[in-house]
């Protein structure tokens, strides 16, 4: 039995297997995956992350290369790799958890290499489970290609036509920008709102150098800032998409409320005659596998403070908001890892 079973071998999931190896509890990190990294590897081939290298490694081992500069998703996908092997860290792939359980104080993961047991369980498993995809979706003919942004690759993929992406945010803003310049697309972005823009850089600086001075990124869910910013709409880093929409070269319609065979139908009434549709939609947690009382609310959602579930043992890593703004980042889940360890280990001393 281990004293600590961590299912998810992303960022949140490695950078948590670090502080514990410093521990010396004895644990094993499980993901489904064939290899570390293969969630960032199976994203979109153009994927840049808007925070800088400098902000992007994990605990112990900084990225290499331009300290300003934007990683690409393979070299993401890289370094994840590179840092499980160089941290020696107990990972078991091709592992997926079928069902969790607790009895006796005691936690049972049924996996697909069979029943693993320990004393705590840190969910590392991330927000990018499920599709969201409207249900109207279903509405539009077989002859338009759909594609979830997690589908989505390169432009090679789609028939040469008009292409909308439905959803503003920072995947579909990169999705639709690479789309305007390739020529073989006319370009679409359906979005619920006016897009909000953020520079990358200001006077050669990171806008995250400035957030981080600012205590913006770390500050605590219960301060006012924190409180003021989930009240922001989500900004779209860079201007890339602003000028391709000013230039003409990409049309903003608004949200898109139905289809009907071909045509995509938005909120003011116009209709768009498409061959493509990209949902940029976002995904849903899926966590129907954790079969254990109190850890969810009447709607679904964990029960936590921090990622500390009142299910004694039960811990969640990586959650949006889990104590700051950057706790969902890659380069600032390192911070809520090191919080959880330390309380897994206050625990043990104290029984």
């Amino acid at each position: 039995m281990y004293d600590v079973l961590i299912i998810g071998a992303g960022q949140a999931g490695l950078a948590v297997g670090h502080y514990l190896k410093q521990s010396g509890l004895h644990f094993l990190i499980i993901d489904a995956a064939s290899s570390v990294g293969n969630s960032w590897r199976n994203r979109y081939d153009s994927l840049h992350l808007f925070t800088p290298l400098v902000y992007d490694g994990l605990p112990g081992m900084p990225l290499k290369g331009d300290r300003n500069g934007l990683p690409g998703k393979d070299e993401i996908a890289d370094y994840l790799e590179i840092y499980a092997k160089q941290m020696d860290l107990p990972i078991q792939l091709e592992t997926k958890t079928i069902r969790l359980w607790k009895a006796e104080e005691v936690f049972y993961a049924e996996t697909t290499q069979g029943v693993i047991k320990a004393q705590n369980i840190i969910v590392a498993t991330g927000p990018f489970q499920t599709k969201n995809v409207p249900p109207f979706s279903k509405s539009l003919s077989d002859h338009v290609l759909q594609l979830h942004s997690s589908e989505y690759k390169n432009p090679s993929q789609l028939l040469h036509g008009t292409t909308v992406i439905v959803g503003g945010g920072n995947s579909g803003a990169q999705i639709a920008a690479e789309l305007a310049l390739n020529e073989q697309q006319s370009v679409c972005i359906s979005v619920s709102q006016e897009i909000k823009f953020k520079p990358l850089y200001i006077m050669n600086r990171s806008i995250f150098w400035y957030f981080e001075k600012l205590g913006v990124i770390r500050s605590s869910t219960k301060s006012m800032m924190a409180k003021w910013l989930r009240n922001q709409p989500e900004y779209v880093y860079g201007h890339e998409l602003k000028e391709l929409i000013r230039k003409g070269m990409i049309k903003v319609n608004p949200r898109a409320l139905n289809a009907i065979d071909n045509r995509i139908i938005f909120e003011d009434g116009n209709e768009l005659k498409v061959e493509n549709v990209i949902w940029a939609t976002g995904f849903k947690r899926n966590d129907q596998w954790i079969d254990i009382a109190n850890t969810f609310d009447s709607g679904g959602a964990i029960i936590h403070r921090e990622g500390v579930s009142p299910v004694k043992g039960l811990y969640f890593i990586g959650l949006p908001w889990q104590t700051s703004r950057g706790s969902a980042l890659l380069g600032w889940v390192r911070y809520d890892a090191q919080k959880i360890v330390n309380y897994i280990i206050q625990s043990e001393h104290s029984l």
